[in-house]
């Protein structure tokens, strides 16, 4: 059998297996394991923990962990309603500003839990029901926070972005500097829209019967500004060459958890094993993913799959941005049916050696790699931010809530446009506070 037989053979058995309701980590890895047993028998058993846990047993996973017990401190706590009641009182004079406060709030809290779902939902939780009941259109209020939610998977600190340094073998630290500027840019971008839309659309949803004095907008920061005072902390460690990305996360973890437990008092066992229990579940689903990922991995790689298919690409006489179309084509569909993290784990390593060869920086295209995989979290048919806003609001079906996301799913794609025209908004900023890579 080909490889290019096999491949697709591959392929078409991992989106059965998905279409089943499968979890990811399942479907990859039986995937995986029926193809090595038809190729190669029944002996592939032997190598098949050992090829797991060589997927895991790095280092630099620690961070992953980490980090999202720092999202999920954020995320257990009413951090996400100070942030959001913090933004609403310096911005309720503007026309639409509630919908700039919930952006602005689902950018800030991007960066505390590195999150998209984990932002959706602590944000959508009161600034959906506080949209709505201020008279936004259902497909407003819902499409705008599905948008700002995606931000938490490219400003840093981002598991995905860890997750891409460590399959790439690229810096975590100048990865998470790749993402500051686009990551600001792509937020800039959204609220320009959101005001020229509540414009064009006559929208006048500014709170004028209710002011607050600035002691008023004074008074809330207290409770928002440590938070990005560890924010910015983490990334002062680890950028001053303090720490590395698993000590930095470790100390980010730590603080934040500490900083939850002082400012609002979490000091019962129940609110502490709903922070550990939901770090210990998504971390052992991103392990779980990456583990059977790496089999997947290998399997391709034993069956000449991958192999074919680079020397296929490489082979296309083609001009370099044709070829980055097509590849973020591919990278568009395929985020339609997976997350990020199983994208990233199978893909990144394939693409990146074609990129690199026809001459894009490795930091440019994990930022383009991201916003196409922060489009695939609010498009169907397995759009992860679409089913976070329907629970919290059931009431709003969900091509309600896709037709409110749609604008925002273009403003990305033209922040890719922006991005490939002008390739320094991604690269300047690691070079200006790491040197040049190497």
């Amino acid at each position: 059998m080909s490889p290019e037989l096999s491949g697709t053979l591959m392929i078409a058995l991992l989106f059965v297996m998905l279409a089943t309701g499968m979890p990811i980590a399942f479907a990859l890895g039986l995937t995986a394991i029926t193809a090595l047993m038809l190729n190669q028998g029944v002996g592939i058993f032997q190598i098949l923990a050992e090829t797991m846990f060589a997927g895991i047993a790095n280092l630099a996973f620690v961070s992953i962990p980490m980090f999202v017990l720092m999202g999920a401190a954020v995320a257990s706590s009413p951090a996400g309603k100070d942030l959001y009641e913090a933004l609403d009182r310096w911005l309720n004079r503007v026309p639409g500003g509630l919908i700039l406060s919930n952006i602005g709030a689902c950018a800030i809290f991007a960066g505390m839990t590195g999150s998209s779902p984990a932002t959706a939902a602590a944000i959508g939780k009161m600034g959906i029901p506080e949209m709505m009941k201020r008279g936004y259109p259902a497909a407003v209020a819902t499409g705008s926070i599905a948008a700002g939610g995606t931000l938490g998977i490219l400003i840093p600190p981002s598991v995905t972005m860890i997750i891409y340094g460590i399959a790439t073998e690229t810096s975590i630290g100048r990865l998470f500097l790749a993402g500051v500027i686009p990551g600001l840019m792509l937020t800039a971008m959204f609220m320009a829209w959101a005001l020229f839309d509540a414009s064009r659309r006559g929208y006048r949803f500014d709170n004028l019967g209710r002011s607050f004095s600035f002691a008023d907008r004074i008074r809330v920061l207290p409770r928002v500004l440590p938070f990005i005072a560890i924010i910015i902390g983490v990334m002062y460690v680890l950028y001053g060459g303090v720490a590395t990305p698993s000590e930095a996360a470790g100390a980010g973890a730590l603080l934040t958890t500490l900083v939850v437990l002082v400012v609002y008092r979490l000091f019962r066992a129940k609110p502490l094993m709903e922070i550990f229990g939901s770090t210990m579940r998504e971390s052992v689903m991103i392990m779980m993913i990456l583990a059977a990922a790496e089999l997947f991995a290998f399997a391709l790689s034993s069956l000449f799959i991958t192999q074919s298919i680079a020397s296929s690409i490489a082979a296309l006489e083609v001009n370099r941005w044709v070829l980055m179309g097509i590849i973020n084509l591919f990278l568009l569909v395929a985020g339609m049916f997976l997350p990020p993290v199983a994208i990233i784990v199978m893909a990144a390593p394939l693409l990146l050696p074609i990129v690199t060869q026809a001459g894009f920086d490795p930091y440019w295209f994990a930022v383009i790699l991201t916003i196409n995989m922060e489009i695939g979290l609010i498009t169907p048919p397995v759009g992860l931010n679409l089913f976070v806003i329907n629970a919290i609001a059931p009431d709003v079906p969900t091509r309600t809530v896709l037709l409110g996301a749609l604008p925002y799913c273009i403003v990305m794609l033209v922040a890719i446009g922006i991005l490939c025209i002008f390739p320094v908004l991604a690269t300047w900023f690691p070079e200006y506070i790491m040197g040049p890579a190497v």
